[in-house]
């Protein structure tokens, strides 16, 4: 909170690194977080991100392409290196050096090689940890943000910390930006982390739930109607990635099948059942793809990622309204603050 830009309090140092307006980051959410999105995020004066996990060079040329043309604000593109066929990597960075992507966000397991290629075209590098350990790794690579992930995190979640703890933890051990990522969604969220020393949040549920994400709307309005405490951490969605890969999801009848039995599933003893498709792609029961604009089928059976933020979403709305409600509250806590420190010091 040491640097301000004119009247705007949330003008972190990290705004000045990404060049946006608030230290709200779009989370890089698969297949959910696309141009629409990120651009309407990054136009509002946050922080967008293409989720393109797992996705061809042609469909990354076609996201980063709309985009430019809705907005000429600054964004990243989200890859998963770990979690990457080596072929397809390799292909989606050259796609996006390529097309002059400004910033990459990472996830997962640290990859060296692959932070030092991109720091070598001049990229910057935001990179998603969920222990201490991966924080310095990612440091050490060369990442110019750390993104410390909370086990209140919605979607694909890497460590068991609070977001809190992880997040302070993170603070006293890296030099460089950390920003705090994990069941946040309101403004007060946000001035608590900016207040314990974190340079900005990251956001998925609450922009999974926004007239422009590309979830379907039968999972926005599950999200819209959450209380946060209805959802689970579980790795019985984990076709398409490695065992014990858990997500945070709301329930569903999957889930309930479980009886309290969430983790532990191995996904080579799972059957391979169709239950939605996209086109001519089916969407097998337990895989890790949660619902899109495009899905048709069983949606009530998918995994439908949520936070435990999602208690503070209570509506579906356009993203720029969501960073309005976010930076407003924000705002008017930290004014509160600093004037009763303020007093406090006369």
């Amino acid at each position: 909170m040491s640097s301000q830009k004119g009247d705007n309090l949330l003008h972190t140092p990290l705004c000045a690194l990404l060049g946006c307006d608030y230290p709200i980051l779009l989370a890089g959410m698969g297949g959910l977080s696309r141009w629409e999105l990120a651009a309407a995020v990054s136009q509002a004066g946050g922080f967008g991100m293409l989720g393109m996990v797992r996705e061809s060079p042609d469909l990354i040329t076609e996201e980063v392409t709309k985009l430019r043309a809705a907005t000429n604000r600054p964004f990243a593109v989200n890859v998963i290196p770990a979690a990457t066929e080596p072929g397809l990597l390799d292909a989606q960075i050259s796609c996006c050096l390529e097309l002059g992507v400004p910033a990459f966000t990472f996830f997962w397991d640290v990859v060296p090689d692959a932070v030092v290629r991109v720091k070598a075209a001049g990229c910057l590098v935001l990179h998603q940890v969920g222990t201490v350990e991966a924080a310095r790794a990612a440091e050490a690579a060369g990442a110019d943000v750390i993104i410390a992930q909370g086990i209140e995190a919605g979607g694909h979640v890497h460590g068991r910390c609070s977001v809190g703890g992880l997040t302070k933890a993170i603070l006293e051990t890296v030099s460089v930006s950390a920003v705090a990522s994990g069941g946040l969604s309101s403004g007060e969220d946000l001035a608590r982390f900016l207040l314990m020393g974190a340079s900005g949040i990251q956001c998925g549920t609450a922009f999974l739930a926004t007239d422009e994400s590309f979830a379907h709307l039968y999972h926005k309005e599950r999200v819209a109607a959450s209380t946060g405490g209805d959802t689970v951490l579980t790795d019985i969605f984990v076709l398409n990635w490695p065992m014990g890969a858990a997500v945070r999801v709301l329930e569903n009848s999957v889930t309930k099948a479980l009886s309290g039995t969430y983790l532990g599933h191995d996904p080579d003893a799972m059957p391979r059942e169709a239950i939605a498709w996209d086109g001519s792609q089916p969407r097998l029961r337990f895989s890790t793809v949660s619902p899109l604009r495009t899905t048709t089928g069983d949606l009530e059976a998918m995994a439908l990622f949520a936070g435990q933020g999602a208690g503070a979403i209570s509506r579906i709305v356009p993203a720029s309204l969501r960073i309005a409600d976010i930076v407003n509250e924000a705002e008017r806590i930290l004014e509160y603050s600093l004037s009763h420190r303020s007093g406090a010091g006369l």
